[in-house]
């Protein structure tokens, strides 16, 4: 075989012919042509196309996850994308947690204006020079005058007094728009909107409110006077907005498709204030989302409203 070999290799250009033969019955069985030049670039070819064709399975089928460092790429890559996910939820979170404390600190009237210590006051300074004390306010309330310090309390802005008689409210402290008192809520109320209740109220699983099935962009109405105190996007209930009423009152809408009214607005009895929608993280499907809370404690709507 080394003898045989090396005549290839001295020869390699040249044709060798062998013959077959039976080595018992010495039979020529058959004759055949061999150029090893031939036979090796064939060999080669084969091996080449083999190479590309598993590389080709390797690259573009689901193999691939098993190469070194395909796999970990595609974890890390994943890993940063959860990761930025959480940073946002937390953030979410923490501004519902602030949206919360100040709309527990209104309901409640633990409102106060606090001053910036001195140094956030000087921290709060932009390079063109500007700060936070002279930044204009942007998209301001249409009803802005009404909160121009001393504003009067909500429970002093309702029709009546709690005898029963008329109210002698000081006048140009209250706005240019419309009457300079806000009617109290007479109960039943009518619904805010129309539809087919789908879930009620619930304390226990934390569903402080009722879901009423209606067509996304139908009209949510307020369910009496009151102030927006709350008109924002929150990471669970969408696009939300809260109105004060007299008497310790504030209705909350949630899932919203769009807001029509911004905090600071006076609104109206049955004034539309918000589009349903299916907006948030926390939401089965096209709805009003509707609470009503007293004082601070939830109170299930339908005891308040009427045909409920």
């Amino acid at each position: 075989m080394k003898r045989l070999l090396s005549e290839f290799i001295r020869k390699i250009n040249r044709s060798f012919t062998f013959v077959v033969m039976d080595a018992e019955r010495m039979k020529q069985h058959g004759v055949v042509t061999l150029n090893p030049l031939r036979f090796i670039a064939t060999i080669l070819g084969v091996l080449f196309v083999l190479f590309l064709s598993f590389q080709a399975i390797l690259l573009f089928t689901p193999l691939r996850n098993s190469l070194p460092g395909v796999g970990s790429e595609d974890m890390k890559s994943d890993a940063r994308q959860n990761e930025l996910r959480i940073q946002s939820m937390a953030d979410s979170l923490a501004l519902q947690e602030a949206y919360l404390k100040r709309l527990r600190d209104m309901i409640l009237g633990n409102v106060e204006n606090i001053p910036l210590p001195k140094d956030e006051e000087e921290s709060a300074t932009f390079e063109d020079g500007s700060s936070l004390t002279n930044l204009p306010i942007p998209d301001a309330s249409e009803d802005w005058e009404d909160h121009v310090q001393p504003a009067l309390p909500i429970t002093q802005l309702s029709a009546r007094s709690i005898d029963g008689s008329e109210l002698s409210l000081p006048s140009g402290g209250l706005g240019k728009s419309g009457p300079s008192y806000l009617s109290s809520l007479s109960f039943p109320v009518f619904p805010p909107v129309s539809g087919l209740l789908t879930r009620g109220y619930d304390a226990r699983t934390g569903h402080f409110a009722i879901d009423i099935a209606v067509e996304e962009g139908s009209a949510v109405r307020s369910i009496g006077d009151g102030y927006v105190v709350l008109a924002d996007w929150l990471n669970d209930g969408g696009q939300v907005i809260a109105i004060a009423h007299a008497g310790g009152f504030l209705s909350v809408f949630k899932h919203n498709s769009s807001l029509l009214k911004q905090v600071g607005d006076r609104v109206r009895d049955r004034e539309a204030v918000a589009l349903s929608g299916n907006s948030g993280e926390i939401t089965s499907g096209p709805h009003a989302h509707f609470e009503l809370w007293h004082n601070g404690l939830a109170q299930d709507p339908r005891a308040y409203v009427l045909g409920w």
